[in-house]
């Protein structure tokens, strides 16, 4: 544990350097090609009362410039009443713009999207909340009535006459679908953004080459899965076949005018990696459990750590998210190059800042560590 500060003021570091040298690269890149189909894949069963399923989606990573699959999953609603939005992609005019879900009272408008599972388009058909509890339609959702038994069925009828696995909504080949007043009223009652636990889904399935679309061209083989976060095992569902042929343009994006004379580094010495944002940070070490000797000691300064550990994690998973949702604002509002850069020096400032406290608060917190107690051979011999 003694290292922790050490290993802490390298990270800040390195941190700094890379700080220093990026060169705003990802700024203004447009995606003109949509993400590939839905691909067809079983949903898994409910793990348990009180989670509601929310749908696989193709995200986008811009360090890599390709789509992957953040797969389908059951997540414990926020709160009592609350369901689940889904995102979706649609076109903005000269680009697309991902939409990010969020939980609500009422189901908003996702793009007019078939994601199947009770997300047929428009509002949910997969349960309804009776007070206090989470009632699920089983004629659309897999669930076991043995451990599970607010349950009900009720058909539901696809008006549609053509089945696709368009997972778009507008530009070429995309679903044709506006909101209605309904659906446009539940953006703007009070919603929740995706919970934590989502985040971490999603970083993820963004860590997992198999699950981009060069790589799996549009069948990710972890397509779904009980609980979030949870990509290996036998909760694990790979998904069946593609929903369409794979199109490789999709992974292409068309950089705008003022990405042409961003500077790079004149020699050839290869750059630490951007880590402008919370995401591009190195994880935390784990923390190392003391061994001083003395049991009550250590159990109590191994709590301590144990709370610094986890309040540092939050603090980067907050950031991280509030990070994402400036880019997205950014995207939606077609924002200029100079507020871009703006945005993007706020980040940077932040994750600065951020790293700084959590160096301060290892350094605190290893200043109180429990001195190693003498071994008994050595105890004695200083006795005497």
């Amino acid at each position: 544990m003694r290292f922790i500060p050490s290993i802490r003021s390298l990270l800040f570091a390195l941190v700094m350097v890379a700080i220093s040298a990026v060169s705003f690269a990802q700024v203004g890149i447009s995606i003109t090609v949509g993400p590939p189909a839905l691909p067809v894949y079983e949903q898994p069963p409910c793990p348990a009362e009180g989670y509601i399923w929310t749908p696989g989606y193709w995200a986008y990573d811009y360090d890599y410039n390709d789509y992957y699959w953040v797969p389908g999953t059951w997540v414990m609603a926020p709160e009592v009443g609350y369901l689940w939005t889904p995102g979706y992609w649609g076109w903005g005019g000269d680009r697309f713009l991902f939409h990010e879900g969020y939980w609500g009272v009422q189901v908003g408008f996702y793009g007019g999207v078939n994601y199947g599972y009770g997300y047929f388009g428009r509002g949910y058909e997969g349960g309804r909340w009776d007070h206090d509890r989470f009632y699920y339609n089983r004629s659309v959702n897999n669930v076991n009535v043995t451990n599970i038994h607010n349950v009900y069925n009720t058909t539901v009828i696809n008006n549609t006459t053509v089945v696709n696995r368009v997972s778009y909504n507008g530009g070429n080949g995309g679903i044709g679908a506006r909101p209605t007043s309904e659906e446009e009223a539940a953006a703007r009652e009070r919603h929740v953004p995706p919970v934590a636990a989502q985040a971490q889904h999603v970083q993820a399935a963004r860590s997992n080459q198999e699950l981009r679309a060069s790589e799996n061209h549009g069948k990710p083989p972890i397509a779904a899965t009980t609980k979030p976060g949870e990509l290996r095992g036998g909760a694990v569902v790979p998904a069946k076949e593609a929903g369409a042929p794979y199109n490789s343009g999709a992974n292409r994006v068309v950089p705008r005018p003022e990405n042409a004379t961003v500077p790079r580094p004149e020699n050839s010495v290869p750059r630490p990696p951007p880590v402008v944002h919370a995401k591009d940070l190195p994880p935390h070490p784990q923390p190392t459990p003391p061994n001083s000797g003395n049991a009550r000691l250590d159990q109590k300064y191994q709590q301590q750590q144990e709370k610094v550990y986890a309040r540092q994690q939050q603090d980067h998973l907050k950031l991280q998210q509030k990070q994402d949702q400036d880019h997205q604002r950014l995207a939606q509002h077609n924002a200029d190059a100079g507020k871009t850069q703006q945005i993007e020096q706020k980040h940077q400032q932040q994750t600065q800042q951020m790293e700084q406290r959590h160096t301060q608060q290892q350094q605190k917190l290893q200043a109180g560590q429990p001195a190693r107690q003498p071994s008994q051979a050595v105890a004695q011999r200083e006795k005497h």
